[in-house]
């Protein structure tokens, strides 16, 4: 069982949220399964860009930004081992990482936000802290793409030079551009507002990310 710290912040009253006693894995216990089952280096950068971006709309929301960014950081760690290529609901992503964070105790409402993050699983997204990671998923994807083809990666990137890309459907093609407006609609946000909040959070990290822009000066 992981050595779990209790957490008590404060949450958004939302209709029907239940309020579950959480045990909360510390950062260095994520990360730990993160290196555990996580080989490749570009997806272990892009769990860290969803953990900057939770860790910043948990702040902006008044959540709690431990609990929020080790959601982030978890959300994906079990799928370099099972994909899911064939987005099967009740197997491998994220099914099988759901299922060994709930034996190590992991709180329900970080599970949830899990399951919820991958539409095929049928997992309402129900919770806030649940929406934020759909908003934050994908955007943080097309993001680091973004970044890949500027000289100065996230340095001095702007929501409109992004939102410029985003029409171009051959860029990052695989990357839904309506499930990105869908999310951050749910969420309540301005487009370009949270694209703005995002890439903020992520050049705070962005030598983390590979993305400093350094060598380009």
């Amino acid at each position: 069982m992981l050595g779990v710290t209790a957490s008590n912040e404060k949450r958004h009253s939302l209709p029907n949220e239940r309020r579950l006693t959480k045990m909360v894995p510390s950062r260095d216990e994520a990360l730990a399964l993160v290196d555990e089952y996580t080989e490749s280096p570009s997806l272990r950068r892009h769990m860290l860009a969803v953990e900057a971006g939770m860790r910043a709309y948990a702040q902006r929301y008044g959540e709690d930004a431990a609990l929020w960014g080790v959601t982030g950081l978890l959300h994906d760690f079990d799928y370099e081992r099972w994909p899911n290529d064939a987005q099967t609901p009740d197997q491998e992503h994220p099914t099988t990482g759901v299922t060994i964070l709930r034996e190590k105790n992991v709180d329900e409402s970080i599970l949830h936000a899990i399951m919820a993050h991958a539409d095929y699983t049928g997992v309402k997204a129900s919770s806030l802290m649940a929406r934020t990671l759909r908003a934050v998923d994908d955007l943080t994807g097309f993001l680091v793409a973004c970044a890949l083809v500027r000289p100065t990666k996230l340095q001095g990137m702007k929501a409109k030079s992004v939102r410029k890309k985003m029409k171009d459907k051959a860029f990052a093609a695989a990357v839904s551009r309506e499930e990105m407006r869908q999310n951050c609609e749910e969420l309540g946000e301005d487009m370009s507002e949270h694209i703005t909040f995002v890439i903020e959070a992520m050049q705070g990290i962005a030598d983390k990310l590979g993305l400093s822009g350094d060598e380009a000066t």
